[in-house]
């Protein structure tokens, strides 16, 4: 069951997971999101991934939400472990030690918007639509969707597409912060593989972390997030890779990054 919901694929130091219900728009039910959640912990112990690429099966859609026809007969203690379980979920993609990019292909709306949020960097596809349309079935967002778009758009945006759930285009989700980079659709694969290859060539402890103190900065006082900065800094001088990095530097070469 796991394995039909999700596609791997490894293309170096870069894995690609993909939701695998094109039947469905690639819809979040529980049995997804496990699975997902199940993916990215063996991503996490694999050390010969570096990369993590996210993205939906088929031409329509990157995730068109969670599955409605799962949810609707749920009762309110259930609806709130559904909402917990896929918070789980993206809160280990939120903080993932390796970089996440969302591969949006096509819609990513309600809970497949929550879901791009929460990986690291997001291109969309020109073609894409993005949204949170919770409000029209009657619901909020459940996955964490008010306090990502919250943090990435600000409030009046946050407002604007929680409010109304009208979705946007892949460039005005560029213009509000959204996404990262909007590419043409046929040319989605080239830009995504560009942006994997150059972070999977980069020092992993390094990648690290600077996920960890954008992560901690983000949610403590300044002070307390300099104090963690200058930690982590202290921490890169422990590290080969370091001395790798400065050594190639110093000889006008590309560095080669181990990991250690």
């Amino acid at each position: 069951m796991t394995e039909s919901l999700l596609l791997t694929a490894d293309r170096g130091a870069v894995r690609t997971i993909t939701v695998n219900r094109p039947d469905k728009l690639n819809a979040l039910n529980a049995a997804t999101l496990d699975a997902l959640l199940a993916a990215f912990d063996a991503a996490a112990a694999d050390e010969t991934v570096r990369v993590i690429v996210l993205t939906g099966a088929g031409p329509k859609a990157f995730v068109a939400g969670a599955d409605i026809a799962e949810m609707t007969d749920l009762p309110p203690v259930a609806g709130r472990d559904f909402s917990q379980r896929g918070q789980r979920l993206m809160r280990r993609i939120e903080t993932f030690p390796k970089p996440v990019i969302a591969r949006i292909n096509g819609f990513a709306l309600g809970g497949g918007l929550e879901l791009a949020m929460a990986c690291h960097l997001r291109v969309a596809a020109d073609t894409a639509k993005i949204g949170q349309p919770e409000i029209n079935l009657g619901l909020i967002p459940g996955f964490g969707g008010t306090q990502r778009l919250l943090r990435l758009a600000g409030r009046a945006a946050t407002l604007e597409l929680c409010l109304t759930g009208s979705p946007v285009v892949a460039d005005r989700a560029l213009a509000l912060g959204i996404v990262n980079k909007v590419a043409a659709a046929d040319a989605l694969d080239e830009a995504i593989d560009a942006l994997a290859d150059q972070l999977a060539q980069a020092a992993p402890l390094a990648l690290r972390g600077i996920l960890d103190c954008i992560h901690v900065g983000g949610e403590c006082a300044m002070e307390e997030g300099l104090a963690y900065e200058t930690a982590q800094f202290g921490l890169m001088f422990a590290t080969d890779d370091m001395r790798e990095g400065t050594r190639a530097f110093l000889d006008r070469r590309k560095p080669a990054f181990a990991g250690r």
